[in-house]
């Protein structure tokens, strides 16, 4: 493995991560909504995937629960979110030991295998989290990473909390897909949409993450592909993956029009187990299904959506099934490029 790819498994999680690139504006509504004393009891922040939702989810839940009085000195002299990394409600944070702060994510099964989404039982544990004796800090924080993962179970157990929040809550909703989130919770929340990165905040971000020099000519080059989403950027460092996801862009530009000679040729290009490759792959086609989601007429175009919601569902099953039991990339390949190909005719 290159130090390259080493370098981005290497990558802090978001409730370590205390720094925020780009997002002054959602960053400054945030703060002045909480130091208004009136500060919206649920948020949705939307936006592509990578361009630092969850970064800017926890950077608010650290400071909410470090300044508990929102009238504070502290508070009202803010310039931003920043909380300092040795504050003991960061480190309490980073640790996963603050009793003010509930995630909601996909968790592994009894066997270790990742769930494909959040489970009602887990959503379920809101009504005891926010129905307990308050903390010390006087609040109570619940981050759903994301609401997109939730099943239709999960999301009705979460609206029922939504639609009465005790004193003091505050949800942060991360949402990849905002449009598609349910009506009855997107009622219940402030919208807080993020663009996609500058290029410059990109490489600024994962040289941070990456140890690599901003100039660096490999990151640079990752960076300008990534279309403003770091945790791309840092999955095109790895090897030749920007040529590979410039290869995929060409054929799902083509579809329908299958050419199987390129096939053939991007299932050797993934090779037998390079896992940067295959998150290449897979976040190519990741991302064109959501390019098509977005952009789609939904009234005029609500089957041909529908088709490519369910084929990316089962084209994620695959991804995860071949990462994990190490399966040929070859008949992924096919498989995927099949599946898209009906679904668009």
């Amino acid at each position: 493995m290159s130090s390259k790819v080493e370098a981005q498994l290497s990558v802090p999680h978001p409730r370590e991560t205390t720094d925020l690139f780009g997002h002054r504006e959602a960053e400054a509504a945030l703060l002045n909504a909480y130091r208004s004393g009136r500060i919206p009891h649920a948020w949705l922040i939307g936006g592509a995937q990578g361009i630092g939702k969850a970064t800017l989810a926890y950077r608010m839940a650290r400071f909410v629960l470090a300044h508990p009085d929102p009238h504070s000195p502290a508070v009202l002299h803010a310039k931003n979110l920043s909380v300092d990394p040795s504050d003991p409600t960061a480190r309490r944070i980073a640790a996963e030991a603050h009793g003010g702060l509930l995630v909601l994510q996909r968790t592994a099964n009894d066997k270790g295998v990742m769930r494909t989404v959040i489970t009602v039982d887990e959503t379920r544990e809101t009504i005891s989290f926010f129905g307990s004796t308050a903390a010390a800090e006087g609040w109570r924080v619940c981050i759903v990473d994301t609401v997109d993962e939730l099943n239709p179970n999960a999301a009705n157990a979460l609206l029922k909390t939504l639609e009465e929040p005790p004193r003091q809550s505050l949800f942060l909703l991360i949402s990849h897909a905002p449009g598609r989130v349910l009506p009855t919770i997107l009622s219940r929340c402030r919208r807080l949409p993020l663009r996609p990165l500058a290029n410059a905040d990109v490489i600024k971000a994962a040289s941070r993450a990456s140890g690599l020099a901003g100039n660096d000519p490999a990151l640079v080059e990752a960076a300008t592909a990534a279309e403003g989403s770091v945790s791309r950027a840092l999955t095109l460092l790895g090897g030749d993956a920007v040529k590979l996801h410039t290869r995929t862009a060409a054929m799902l530009a083509a579809l329908p029009r299958l050419d199987p000679r390129e096939l053939h040729a991007l299932g050797d290009a993934l090779g037998g187990s390079d896992k940067v490759a295959l998150a290449t792959f897979v976040d190519s086609i990741e991302r064109w299904v959501g390019t098509c989601m977005r952009t789609e007429n939904p009234n005029a175009e609500l089957p041909r959506l529908a088709r490519l919601a369910e084929v990316w569902e089962k084209i994620s099953r695959a991804a995860r099934d071949t990462a994990e039991y190490n399966l040929e990339r070859k008949p992924l390949v096919f498989s995927v490029f099949g599946m898209l190909a009906e679904a668009t005719r």
